[in-house]
């Protein structure tokens, strides 16, 4: 499992199960017909999450412009090495050993993976 699966599994997690429809009775659908479609998921809301987490935890951690925070709070390793790892894992093209330019770069697209996998972010955490 790659380090953006992990944050994305930490966080995602979190959701709240949606309260299962009431079943329909079996004779009320043609036996021949198709199964239908299931409705897409609900976006997860990160933010809320992510709020609640820093809420809870005893460190003011600023998960909204550092990554080295955001993955922190989820519970991860922060380190430039996993940074890095987690950089190569994105795509990340520039100078790693300039670990603020790469850190403001991750921070962005860990927030834009998440929205990309059904996760509802604040427009400007992305822009």
């Amino acid at each position: 499992m790659g380090i953006f699966s992990n944050i994305m599994g930490k966080i995602f997690s979190r959701k709240k199960p949606a309260e299962a429809p009431a079943a329909a009775p079996a004779a009320a659908a043609p036996a021949a017909a198709a199964p239908a479609a299931a409705p897409p998921p609900e976006p997860v809301d990160v933010e809320a999450i992510l709020e609640e987490l820093a809420s809870q935890n005893p460190q003011k951690l600023n998960w909204r412009t550092s990554i080295v925070d955001l993955m922190k709070l989820v519970g991860m390793e922060s380190s430039l090495a996993e940074r890095k790892e987690l950089a190569d894992e994105l795509g990340y093209t520039g100078d790693k050993s300039d670990s603020a330019t790469m850190n403001i770069w991750l921070h962005k697209q860990v927030l834009r993976k998440l929205a990309e996998n059904g996760g509802k972010i604040p427009a400007e955490l992305i822009d």
